[in-house]
């Protein structure tokens, strides 16, 4: 899977993070972090699965200190080489094997955006709610962007195609195969009551909310439906319709959850 991600690197940012669909539902994501982030108090965040580093960037930009992490090794280097401050590190770090002794600080805020989370299993999303009190402050917070089961967009665009299949992929417990620009990465399917689940013990989650109920999944990048005007519609749909009986719905969906001491 390292190696799969590595050669993604090359072209994620102009498949996802500049494309119109990305930036649409990254700002949808950010309407629901700003509260957090524009606060006086400059914070300690922790990124999971960062990617390119275009969070960990803008987080930066506010004040923030952050530590960006990615176990692909092609995907920081396209960070690194970015025009970042000083108060924010990138680190090769795979996710399963995070413990108290590799940091050296306890964090206010541990992000992972976009799915990184679906890369993970049941069992491998149950152990991180167990290592992650060790690494937050008191009241520490985690939030999470992750895809759902039953993306309308999803279900629609392939029923309409005649692929009933693949409309219908996301809702399995199990693993499946999902092209992420052009690489196969075995992909699990996580809706908002797993997580509280997984996490009820040490967590209590203060918001849940659809990131892209509208705004189509990034494979239709290339299609009519994201043509800037719809795009334009659809954020504005997305900026209404923001309950979190929708996040089981949408292509992902943003989880808060506040550490209980």
């Amino acid at each position: 899977m390292t190696e799969d991600f590595d050669i993604a690197s090359a072209q994620y940012d102009t498949a996802f993070t500049f494309s119109k669909i990305g930036k649409a539902q990254r700002k949808m994501v950010f309407k629901y972090l700003n509260p957090i982030l524009t606060q006086r108090q400059k914070l300690s965040i922790l990124e999971l699965n960062c990617g390119t580093g275009e969070d960990a960037i803008r987080f930066a930009q506010l004040g923030h200190h952050v530590l960006a992490t990615d176990i692909s090794e092609g995907m920081i280097n396209v960070a690194k080489a970015k025009s970042h401050s000083k108060n924010l590190a990138f680190k090769i770090q795979d996710i399963n094997t995070l413990d108290r002794a590799i940091f050296k600080t306890k964090f206010d805020i541990i992000f992972s955006n976009f799915g990184g989370f679906n890369c993970l299993s049941h069992q491998q999303i149950q152990d991180f709610f167990e290592t992650a009190p060790q690494l937050l402050k008191p009241k520490g917070k985690i939030i999470l962007v992750i895809m759902p089961k039953k993306s309308l967009w999803e279900c629609l665009y392939f029923t309409l195609k005649g692929q009933l299949n693949k409309a219908n992929r996301r809702r399995t417990n199990t693993s499946i195969v999902a092209n992420v620009e052009g690489i196969k990465v075995d992909t699990w399917y996580h809706n908002p009551d797993t997580i509280v689940s997984a996490s009820t013990s040490n967590f209590i989650p203060e918001q849940i909310r659809p990131i892209g109920l509208s705004i189509p999944p990034s494979y239709l990048e290339s299609s009519i439906f994201a043509n800037r005007l719809f795009i334009s519609i659809y954020l504005g749909i997305d900026y209404l319709l923001t309950h979190e009986f929708w996040s089981e719905y949408a292509d992902h969906f943003l989880i808060e959850l506040t550490k209980t001491s």
